[in-house]
């Protein structure tokens, strides 16, 4: 068994048998993406992708979640670009909530979130328990994923907030299912979520992590120049079909979004001014339900 190493503060970091496994490391705040953490997570690709032991990532996280979004505290309350920790003077620094300032900062977090998508090494996610708004959109820059058969993916941010800065939906599930989930803010199970190929398997709980140390040793014993090859082929048809290009183009329509006035954003504003985050998002979610989406059709 490979021994976690606590590289930094947020995130856990190891590597075994060609294999490097990244954790989410805030399991208290349900790994919910900080700046720091961010920062963290796109430091550990970047080396496990430099490393020549490493043909395969896993990426996973700790606790009860994968991750259940931006941490609304930090991400979308300060300074999203993820500089929050540099000493600054703000009046030389782009701390006015306009358009563009808005649209650089997501651009900004954009590029980290990529780079499970930008590296030349294959990255599996591995998603269990909720893998929600900011969890999702991190998850689709995988190469793969699996999941949970009772794991919850979906966006409901999208009911009020905004549209996904980083979004790989439609290469996964196509136009028709990318409308139906951004357009409800609706969760699906890990099940059916690999049912519209919006997650490449599903398995129980109990087998997941059997499932993807499996798949990563499957992957990993071809060669690492041939693994990049065949993944910069995929990624270079993914390229030609505008994926690339889009990240910059959701990134300003959530900018966008941001300064809309529309009666639920309006609604969800005064909520969490009045009770706190957490009651507003109860009231935001509270006419959709809490079960996720039942797909019938195919049962």
């Amino acid at each position: 068994m490979a021994k976690w190493l606590k590289s930094q503060d947020h995130l856990l970091f190891s590597v075994e048998r060609g294999v490097a496994k990244v954790k989410l490391n805030r399991p208290e705040k349900r790994n919910a993406l900080s700046p720091e953490l961010i920062n963290e997570l796109y430091d550990a690709m970047l080396e496990a992708d430099d490393r020549t032991d490493v043909n395969v990532v896993v990426l996973e996280g700790a606790g009860k979640d994968f991750c259940a979004g931006y941490d609304l505290a930090s991400t979308y309350g300060g300074d999203a670009s993820g500089q929050s920790e540099k000493p600054r003077e703000d009046s030389l620094y782009r701390s006015a909530r306009t358009f563009d300032n808005d649209a650089w900062r997501l651009q900004h977090v954009n590029h980290k979130l990529l780079v499970m998508f930008d590296m030349h090494k294959p990255v599996i996610a591995k998603v269990h328990g909720n893998c929600l708004a900011g969890g999702m959109e991190m998850a689709l820059t995988c190469d793969f994923i699996i999941a949970a058969d009772d794991a919850r993916i979906g966006h409901p941010a999208t009911r009020a907030l905004g549209t996904p800065p980083v979004n790989m939906l439609m290469y996964s599930v196509g136009p028709q299912w990318a409308r139906r989930l951004l357009l409800s803010g609706d969760i699906v199970t890990g099940r059916d979520a690999a049912r519209i190929g919006l997650a490449l398997d599903s398995v129980p709980q109990a087998m997941l992590d059997e499932e993807v140390d499996r798949l990563a040793a499957r992957i990993g014993s071809l060669d690492g120049e041939l693994l990049a090859t065949h993944k910069r082929v995929v990624n270079l048809a993914l390229e030609l079909a505008g994926a690339r290009t889009l990240q910059r183009l959701t990134a300003e329509a959530d900018a966008r979004a941001h300064i809309a006035q529309g009666p639920r954003r309006a609604q969800y504003v005064s909520d969490v001014a009045a009770f706190g985050t957490k009651e507003a998002i109860r009231r935001r979610d509270a006419p959709f339900g809490r079960d996720p989406l039942k797909i019938h059709a195919l049962d």
